[in-house]
């Protein structure tokens, strides 16, 4: 048996960083990974492969907004989904080389088959030749992360109805789909297939997408979908999801609707990748969606049995996943410098693409925090007008008193890379005359941050008239 200072099963991005910090501090390392290629969900079937598919179609749609209407026009004729497939599949080629250079690199050691525990320190790695190994860790870190789920009552074939993973490998070229499910992934494809010309319905029992978000920036983002030929099915069940004698997918509704498409694409919720485990070998149970509890370090109830990722439940996003990973890792070998991050930013790949930081609107008004709005639409912006980009929208909220920035929200181009600027501030308690008395280059969306903060002081009521005292 080997044995290591720490053991990581899975190597998506919260095992990949949490391995390489532990190579960092001079420890030996191994990664379990059940998967023939590195890299788990979000590299493989998740965040990476989607996100390359959004950034094609945002590609050819991005030309109709820049007056070049006709040839996006003629490029969506001649591309099939098929073909955005293709420029996928080599990203992932190319991260797949990096990841796996990233650990030869920091001399961290693969083991490639199943894990599953054999005592509080000691894993069983089952490869797929049926061989088995033993392996144990002073330290266990599960980043095992999630896969779609896929309800019993939902006819799965993954070429016609897919969920989230099979649809990247789909040889269908639909000319309409259903997304089942309005969270960030159905959300996301809901948009970006739209924007390629493909007819969409969005079905989902809740009245409102994405309702962790700013809801004006939700409503900007539902807006521009249905101008986009997003049909929206919102606060409704469905009854029964059948394919018809032609092949394809039929949902029922509870109000009575039927709806009918050449595709199925069900994105309704996710579960933790635990099953394997054994985890009652060990005494650790999982809540009904297989996700793991853990504490503000990443601990489960086995103090050296951490878990980071998508197994620990929201927010489930790759960055929020590698900052977990290290700060297990970190906390598992006492690295005293380790700081938590308390502002995180989200972004949510649609088209349009939105990203927030901070608090929201609705959030500061059920905490009572007095707090004034600025806002700087991408319209009045000459990067605006160059993009093409009209729409996009720059929301800002700052304490009213102490002009502290509190919250940033942007729907538009290049949302989750303007998100940093008002993360910065944000992370450091800035007030909001920073982006007032500050540069911005021209012309640039950045602009948007000046914009906004002047627009929110202006709501400002003005200061009293100041009384002089006259002597005779």
């Amino acid at each position: 048996m080997q044995s290591y200072d720490m053991v990581v099963v899975g190597s998506g991005p919260a095992g990949q960083k949490a391995a390489i910090q532990a190579a960092k501090l001079s420890k030996r390392v191994a990664i379990i990974e059940k998967a023939p290629q590195l890299g788990g969900a979000s590299l493989n079937t998740g965040t990476l492969p989607s996100k390359t598919l959004r950034d094609t179609i945002e590609y050819v749609h991005g030309l109709s907004r820049r007056g070049l209407a006709q040839l996006g026009t003629e490029l969506t004729s001649r591309l099939t989904l098929c073909n955005l497939m293709a420029r996928k599949d080599q990203v992932i080629a190319t991260e797949i080389e990096v990841v796996n250079h990233q650990l030869s690199r920091n001399k961290v050691e693969i083991f490639q088959g199943t894990a599953s525990f054999v005592d509080t320190h000691t894993l069983n790695v089952l490869r797929s030749n049926g061989t088995t190994q033993q392996v144990r860790g002073n330290v266990i870190i599960l980043a095992t992360g999630s896969r779609p789920r896929r309800p019993a009552e939902i006819p799965f074939d993954d070429l016609t109805i897919c969920d989230s993973d099979s649809f990247l490998r789909t040889t269908k070229n639909p000319a309409s789909i259903i997304v089942m499910g309005a969270g960030v992934i159905g959300t996301e494809y809901a948009s970006m297939l739209a924007a390629f010309g493909i007819n969409v319905t969005l079905i989902d029992r809740r009245t409102q997408m994405l309702r962790f978000l700013d809801q004006e920036i939700t409503h900007v983002l539902r807006s521009q979908m249905e101008q986009h030929r997003v049909s929206m099915r919102l606060g409704q069940e469905q009854v029964q999801v059948t394919v018809s004698a032609a092949g394809r997918p039929t949902v029922q509704l509870q109000d009575g609707e039927t709806v009918s498409a050449d595709m199925l694409l069900y994105t309704m919720g996710r579960v933790g990748n635990t099953d394997a485990l054994n985890l009652p070998a060990i005494g650790l149970a999982t809540d009904q969606l297989g996700q793991l509890s853990v504490n503000a370090h990443y601990q489960t109830a086995l103090p050296h049995i951490y878990a980071a990722g998508d197994v620990i439940g929201f927010p489930a996003l790759a960055a929020t996943s590698m900052e977990q990973g290290r700060l297990a890792t970190c906390h598992a070998f006492q690295l005293s410098d380790a700081y938590n991050i308390k502002v995180i930013p989200y972004g949510i790949y649609s088209i349009p693409e939105v990203s927030t930081v901070g608090l929201t609107e609705e959030e500061l008004m059920a905490d009572n925090i007095p707090y004034i709005t600025g806002r700087a639409f991408f319209r009045e912006m000459a990067r605006g007008h160059i993009s093409g980009d009209l729409q996009g929208l720059l929301k800002m909220m700052f304490h009213r008193e102490s002009h502290t920035l509190l919250g940033v929200h942007i729907i538009g181009a290049g949302a989750t890379e303007l998100i940093h600027i008002g993360q910065s501030v944000l992370t450091y308690g800035g007030a909001v005359e920073y982006f007032v008395h500050n540069v911005f280059n021209y012309p640039t969306m950045a602009e948007c941050y000046r914009t906004a903060a002047l627009d929110g002081l202006n709501r400002l009521p003005p200061p009293p008239p100041h009384n002089k005292t006259t002597s005779h």
